[in-house]
């Protein structure tokens, strides 16, 4: 088998300076799905002194245990923000949006009506606006997922998910690994990303694409398996 250099986080993605208290738990010279690893870890330890705690602006908000909410967050009428859970400024949360625990969302960020959020790292920017589910995953800055697309998190055998590039393949030692997406990559409508999708950044899978594997920087992903480049940008 060839070999290659081992992926690293900063490869796909940059922490932004919304989320400058957790720079010690996401390390850019990692793997990238050790950041999934480290989020619970990182709300742990962040949440026991300098958090101020959210409380619900009206009985249709529920929300329970470590939250930090910023104070310009938009909230719905009804959405579910279940801790520990962290939510950067000029976000906006939309009516029936769950989160789940053991979320880290950036500034900017639109969290989606009837879309549900668990053990998940949202850096700056990113979109998830209408039904989808994104479990176990990192997505990088200004990522954007189309309506109705999942993050499947969870293998059928419920075997460790791998990631299997052209050159290795990749233990992850996770049962639950949803997606890595990097800074810009896009997901179409009603897409699916299969357990342990590695996106690189500016990449794009067509609406109704069920992907699975890596996805070069760049390149777009077509429902019949083809992949090819996007033009370069000045």
């Amino acid at each position: 088998m060839r070999t290659s250099l081992r992926m690293k986080a900063a490869d796909f993605f940059t922490l932004p300076p919304s989320l400058a208290r957790f720079a010690s738990d996401f390390v850019p010279a990692a793997e990238p799905w050790a950041w999934i690893k480290a989020i619970a870890p990182a709300l742990a330890r962040h949440s026991q002194e300098d958090w101020v705690r959210a409380v619900s602006p009206s009985p249709a908000v529920r929300i329970e245990g470590d939250v930090f909410i910023a104070p310009d967050v938009k909230l719905p009428v009804t959405c579910t923000i279940l801790g520990p859970a962290w939510i950067g400024p000029g976000t906006e949360l939309r009516p029936g949006a769950f989160i789940r625990g053991n979320v880290i969302i950036g500034a900017g960020c639109v969290i989606g009506n009837a879309c549900e959020f668990k053990n998940c790292l949202l850096l700056d920017g990113v979109q998830v606006p209408h039904f989808s589910y994104v479990g176990d995953s990192v997505l990088g800055n200004k990522a954007h997922l189309g309506a109705g697309a999942i993050c499947s998190n969870l293998r059928l055998d419920q075997k460790p998910v791998t990631v299997r590039t052209p050159e290795q393949t990749y233990e992850t030692g996770l049962r639950k690994f949803g997606a890595i997406m990097g800074d810009a990559a896009e997901v179409g409508c009603n897409a699916v990303l299969n357990p342990g999708s590695v996106l690189g950044k500016r990449a794009l899978v067509a609406p109704g694409t069920s992907f699975t594997g890596y996805l070069p920087p760049a390149t777009i992903a077509r429902q019949r398996g083809s992949v090819s480049h996007l033009p370069r940008r000045d």
